[in-house]
């Protein structure tokens, strides 16, 4: 009787979900193996390239004892409920939900697995989405918990891996994109962060960490490599004021590759599957001649 009534409860909690996301037209999981590869800033600054091509965009983010997309967007207000439904911060026309306008800045979240579980649920089934042609879920690092809890309930057509160039960081990621699959997320692609350096006097490139060994492991695991970030110190000077570069400095080479891996991912979820590779062919070589 009470497998009956849990599994009741989980129908009609999928059901709400489906309903409330009915209008967001593609759902994206950013994933990472580990912590500190980069991960919230690429999907900060992946949203607002997606917002710049005439996109509907919105941020989930679901790393509930690590919030950090609020301090990288200047957010500090909390977050506004009205008539029982969570409204999302809107920041220069993207919307933004997080644990962190829930709770006071510095307050850990010391909650167990099921805890956290209930409340991605509640982001999922009780915030007023509307209508979106992206949805941004920056998850927390690793394979936990919280990651199969949205996965199995957002439903994403596509997970982007973001790994670093280094091998145990490789190794992580080769996690990340095998989960993914386990999880039979229909798209599946790997950006490769901290690949170089730039250096902020010659503005030459430094190779710190190596370089394509993210390439590399999207081959070895057949799926798609949308391309490579350097490290750059104005992206992280600026999140550190709240301002995604893709704002503050559109024109920067970096904001170029951020424009460039937004493109990437209109075509992965807008072409045919089997049409796509060459589509990526073509943008590569129109880019090339930029």
């Amino acid at each position: 009787m009470d497998n009956k009534r849990q599994n009741s409860r989980h129908s009609e909690q999928d059901e709400l979900i489906d309903v409330n996301l009915v209008k967001v037209k593609h759902r994206i999981v950013v994933f990472s193996g580990k912590g500190g590869v980069g991960k919230t800033t690429i999907s900060v600054n992946l949203a607002f390239a997606l917002k710049n091509l005439g996109n509907k965009t919105a941020i989930l983010d679901a790393d509930i004892t690590g919030p950090n997309v609020p301090k990288m967007l200047g957010i500090k207000e909390k977050t506004p409920v009205s008539k029982g439904r969570i409204q999302p911060h809107l920041y220069e026309g993207i919307k933004v939900v997080s644990t962190a306008s829930l709770i006071s800045e510095t307050q850990p979240v010391i909650w167990r697995g099921p805890r956290r579980s209930k409340l991605l649920m509640q982001f999922m089934q009780d915030v007023e989405w509307g209508n979106l042609d992206y949805l941004i879920v920056d998850l927390p690092p690793g394979t936990g918990d919280e990651v199969i809890t949205v996965v199995e309930n957002i439903k994403p057509d596509l997970a982007v891996v973001v790994t670093t160039p280094q091998e145990v960081a490789l190794l992580d990621s080769a996690r990340a994109i095998n989960m993914a699959k386990r999880m039979h997320i229909p798209r599946i692609a790997l950006i490769e962060n901290m690949s170089g350096l730039i250096c902020p006097e010659c503005h030459t490139l430094i190779d710190l960490f190596g370089m394509g060994g993210g390439k590399r492991q999207a081959l070895d695991h057949d799926i798609s490599f949308i391309g490579s970030l350097p490290m750059d110190i104005g992206t992280r000077v600026l999140a550190d004021e709240g301002i995604p570069i893709i704002l503050a400095c559109p024109e920067k080479p970096i904001c170029r590759i951020f424009k460039h891996l937004a493109r990437k991912v209109t075509i992965i979820l807008n072409t045919p599957s089997d049409l796509y590779q060459e589509e990526f062919e073509v943008l590569e070589d129109h880019e090339s001649h930029d």
